[in-house]
């Protein structure tokens, strides 16, 4: 995980749900590449077809709300998203999110600082966002050691398995 994150902003309001991430009906896609193309189809039909890796996601309040499916964020993770910065998040989909390495950042007042396509700097260790266009910048509480460091191994299953193979390793057995 870069500590520091730059990228374009694509801006959404408020209540964004996990069905305008990506609609139920492609939950048997399993191929990313796949799900990939529909990222937002009715909320910002654009943004699959304009997203580039690292560009940024800024919500307002209750973003990832309603299902707590995981294909959500797997999507967001697929077309490449550099991170989410929202005003607030649903729980179940902020832990999803985190547990597949994707920086999600709550910060209040983070909606009303950027219109799309601005560009967006995100420094994790100073705990800022910052408008790189209008030099508007807000602070965020820091992630959590524990956290950090899951974002760090690039997700829950990359950090377990990096944390088995150190075990195996010490203890003398094959990787």
């Amino acid at each position: 995980m870069k500590t520091l994150i730059e990228g374009k902003v694509w801006v959404l309001g408020r209540d964004v749900d996990t069905d305008q991430i990506i609609s139920g009906k492609y939950l048997t896609i399993i191929d990313p590449e796949e799900l990939k193309k529909h990222v937002f189809e009715i909320a910002l039909p654009e943004f699959a077809r304009g997203a580039r890796r690292g560009d940024v996601v800024v919500a307002d309040e209750n973003f990832g709300s309603g299902s707590s499916r995981e294909h959500a964020p797997q999507a967001l993770r697929a077309i490449g998203v550099g991170a989410i910065v929202a005003d607030s998040f649903a729980r179940i989909f902020y832990r999803n999110s985190i547990n597949l390495g994707i920086p999600t950042i709550e910060a209040r007042g983070v909606r009303a600082m950027f219109e799309a396509g601005d560009p967006i700097r995100i420094d994790m260790t100073q705990g800022t966002v910052t408008n790189a266009r209008s030099g508007a910048r807000l602070n965020f509480p820091p992630l959590p050691p524990h956290l950090l460091s899951l974002l760090e191994a690039g997700g829950l299953v990359e950090k377990v398995r990096s944390e088995l193979q150190a075990r195996r390793a010490s203890a003398g057995g094959p990787p």
